[in-house]
């Protein structure tokens, strides 16, 4: 017999089953290299993830540093410029005790002028706001 004389002597239930099984089993088979796709997809991305971790971490690693170093040398500027300015308040405090001690009449007159000039900047500073 030939093949067509053989499905057509099989039960249509039976030809029915027959193509639900190869149906099933073509759908099986490409959920498989699907998966397989997947996988080797993952794969690869994982693989992507470690290598980026890896240049990161140095990387961070290093921006760290840079920022630390920085850090540090602005602190020590601060302290330094802090430094020397008092020292600069302190002689100046120095030079005026020493002139007020050497020309006591000259600082007094200094200091009242001052005052008095200070004293004109307010008024005139308070009656423009008026």
């Amino acid at each position: 017999m030939d093949t067509i004389g053989s499905t057509t002597s099989k039960p249509m239930a039976q030809q029915g089953q027959d193509m639900a099984d190869n149906a099933a089993g073509s759908a099986q088979g490409a959920i498989r290299s699907t998966q397989r796709a997947a996988d080797q997809a993952l794969d690869r991305l994982s693989e992507k993830v470690d290598e980026a971790r890896s240049q990161a971490g140095p990387l961070l690693n290093k921006v760290t540093s840079q920022a630390e170093a920085a850090a540090r040398r602005g602190m020590e500027a601060v302290r330094d410029t802090s430094q020397q300015l008092r020292e600069k308040a302190l002689q100046a405090q120095d030079l005026t005790v020493a002139y007020v001690k050497d020309e006591p009449i000259k600082a007094m007159l200094i200091a009242a002028a001052t005052g008095a000039l200070l004293m004109g900047i307010v008024s005139m500073l308070g009656r423009s706001r008026d």
